[in-house]
């Protein structure tokens, strides 16, 4: 069973379709998104299904397999709920409804029934937030009638998971989902949202990305995400800059003198990751995948030094799958858990996978979920 059979199964009533989108791994540029600077994800093959069906009144009623109840609300009353917050996982696909007509008020807006079934682990720095929004927002595109591009409902997604849910996050995941493509990962400039689709080219070098979820669960609407913006946009003001994103690897020295410790570190992460995600770009253009580990390894090592956002677990996992022979590995998602990729030669994939399981217990640690991802299709209308 997919995610697409789970939801059609779990409606109450007979579908109109069913819209799906992935969840996505970064390759490489973290907490660099609303910072208005460079990232680089791609869509997995794990992906959030959304099938639809019709009402005969202003109800919108999303239930999931994740969750026991059912949430209702009408049209007229969607401003003061999402207002009022506490929807919980609801807040995600009503959140969508919600963003999507103040960016579309001419849709032809009515009730529906939306049952959600996903693939994509929560928790884990993969983005199941984006997978929901991407599923609904595309449903809800073709049944109102909105006319939105792919650019736009990535926008719709990022209002819904800022204004609504709460959590400071940059347009990337949602940009990921909604526009992925199949072997390749989205270079994308968050300023401008100009995207180019770079070819990974992992299976005919003989690499898989193989992912260590550590179980330990992150949420991005609690302190440690939102004091780590707060730092960019200090250190972006002390410059006199509108983001982090005008700054080079040029202005490290006078960052250092101008700026405390820790926002200096912060910055310093913002500005070298922006460059890493360029030469990673260039590396593969002129080189192919196997030229990236280094800018991997050091990502990783400035998302645990410069911005304290790792763990334990998830060091553990990079340096394991290193020794195991990856040519690169790193934390990926916001951080405070999640999980860590690593590129590696595909018939290393077994011997790594155990290396890890044994290092996870003789640290004391939960078994961690690890498993292989693949670049993959966006968002897209399944049935």
């Amino acid at each position: 069973m997919t995610a697409v059979d789970d939801a059609r199964a779990l409606l109450a009533a007979p579908a109109v379709g069913v819209w799906s989108a992935p969840g996505r791994a970064n390759l490489i540029g973290e907490h660099t998104d609303y910072n208005e600077g460079f990232v680089f994800p791609f869509a997995i093959a794990q992906r959030t299904a959304a099938a639809v069906a019709l009402r005969d009144d202003d109800v919108i009623r999303v239930r999931s397999t994740f969750a026991p109840e059912a949430v209702e609300v009408s049209l007229g009353e969607l401003d003061a709920r999402i207002a009022a917050g506490g929807l919980d996982w609801a807040g995600y696909p009503l959140g969508v409804a919600w963003a999507l007509l103040r960016e579309a008020p001419d849709a032809t807006a009515r009730g529906v029934d939306i049952a959600l079934a996903s693939e994509v682990p929560v928790g884990a720095g993969l983005s199941s937030s984006a997978a929901i929004e991407g599923a609904v927002a595309s449903a809800l595109n073709d049944v109102w009638n909105a006319g939105l591009d792919k650019v736009a409902l990535a926008r719709v997604g990022r209002i819904a998971e800022n204004d609504a849910v709460g959590a400071p996050t940059g347009i990337m995941d949602q940009m990921a989902s909604m526009l992925g493509v199949a072997d390749a990962a989205t270079f994308l400039d968050c300023r401008t949202l100009a995207t180019r689709a770079v070819p990974l080219g992992f299976a005919d070098a003989g690499l898989s990305i193989l992912v260590t979820d550590t179980l330990v669960e992150h949420a991005h609407s609690t302190g440690g995400y939102r004091e780590r913006r707060e730092a960019c946009e200090r250190g972006a003001a002390a410059f006199g800059v509108p983001s982090l994103r005008d700054l080079s690897v040029d202005d490290l020295p006078r960052a250092e003198q101008i700026l405390d410790d820790v926002t200096f570190r912060r910055v310093r992460h913002v500005i070298t990751e922006n460059q890493r995600v360029l030469d990673t770009v260039a590396a593969l253009d002129a080189d192919g995948p196997s030229a990236i580990g280094e800018l991997l390894v050091a990502s990783h090592a400035s998302m645990r030094d410069d911005f304290e956002i790792s763990v334990p677990e998830l060091d553990l996992a990079v340096e394991t799958t290193l020794a195991a022979g990856a040519l690169g590995a790193r934390m990926t998602g916001g951080g405070f858990g999640g999980a860590a990729i690593a590129l590696i030669p595909t018939g290393l994939v077994p011997a790594a996978t155990e290396a890890v399981r044994v290092a996870f217990a003789a640290s004391g640690f939960r078994t961690p979920n690890i498993f292989t991802v693949t670049p993959s299709e966006g968002a897209r209308r399944d049935a």
